[in-house]
């Protein structure tokens, strides 16, 4: 099988999920929701349609080839930021350091992925970025939270742009016996780890009675962890045929991503209650905003990304 007919099978699968999705959503609301809103259906409707767009601009991004791809985590990455930073205390003196941010870090490191320098993606906002960012702030001689502010701004980039930008990172891998497939490996990572916050939800909802961290985020239970992890593993390891993986490589790696995921929810979790928001935006119908939406992906890409490269690639 080719690598577009690969890509053909894979999202008609998911359309047809959804299509059977929207049909249930349809339904429960008729027969539960006729008479007065119901807020679970409610926003499982409202989670279906937002993934009937999602999957709509990945499949757009698809079409158009890396640079597609690229632009349009770019401009996630870009849409990331400004909710991270609405929601972050800022003042006159951070102004220049978060101009920088926006206008040149950014569009930079995508570039670099752009032309694929590995070398210094993988290292230019971490090391650079992160002095030059405090360098500047230094120099506005506003001393008030000095540390805190830049910190802040510097983790901002660090999740919106940094991590985020391993995932169109992995079409630049050389993996010998898979070249011209490395879109799959995008949709792989993207669909195993969003379909476990997804599982996570369903299993919680069906079975949820212990809260794993009820001050973070109060819908998350044990049981909603085990069962959408071990569901959305089990995905991965189906999905082997669209990776350079074996069954049980896929599903171990399956198992790694949809850990990391985990963790990068709740640490979002923990950044929104320290903020005293619920949600990061509102973009997105019922997902809230894009960090909403890919804080897992953001903690899961760059692991997914140097696991591959490292046992993977010539």
């Amino acid at each position: 099988m080719t690598a577009g007919q690969q890509s053909l099978t894979l999202f008609a699968g998911v359309a047809a999920v959804l299509v059977v999705a929207s049909i249930v959503g349809y339904v429960l609301d008729r027969r539960l929701a006729a008479d007065a809103p119901n807020p679970t259906i409610d926003n499982l409707n409202a989670r279906i349609k937002a993934w009937w767009w999602m999957v709509g601009l990945i499949g757009l991004g698809f079409v158009l080839g890396k640079a597609g791809v690229i632009v349009l985590f770019a401009l996630a990455s870009l849409a990331a930021l400004r909710e991270f930073i609405t929601l972050t205390p800022t003042r006159r003196g951070d102004h220049p350091a978060l101009a920088v941010a926006f206008f040149v870090v950014l569009p930079l490191q995508y570039y670099l992925v752009w032309i694929d320098w590995y070398g210094l993606y993988s290292v230019f906002i971490p090391v650079y970025v992160f002095l030059l960012l405090a360098a500047i702030a230094a120099l506005r001689e506003d001393t008030t939270d000095f540390m805190s502010r830049v910190a802040e701004t510097q983790w901002g980039l660090m999740i919106s742009v940094f991590a985020l930008s391993h995932v169109p990172a992995l079409l630049g891998l050389r993996i010998p016996g898979y070249e011209g497939r490395n879109l799959l490996l995008i949709a792989f990572l993207v669909l195993v780890v969003q379909s476990s916050d997804v599982l996570q939800y369903v299993w919680g909802k069906l079975l949820g009675r212990h809260k794993i961290a009820p001050t973070l985020s109060p819908s998350k239970t044990v049981e909603g962890f085990v069962g959408g992890v071990a569901s959305a593993t089990a995905l991965g390891a189906l999905l082997w045929w669209i990776t350079p993986f074996s069954q049980w490589q896929a599903g171990a790696i399956a198992l790694m991503i949809n850990l990391m995921g985990f963790f990068g929810g709740l640490v979002m979790s923990a950044i929104k209650r320290d903020r005293g928001v619920k949600d990061w935006g509102w973009l997105i119908e019922g997902h809230g905003g894009v960090l909403d939406r890919l804080d897992s992906v953001m903690f899961a890409a760059p692991v997914f990304f140097h696991v591959t490269r490292y046992w993977w690639t010539v």
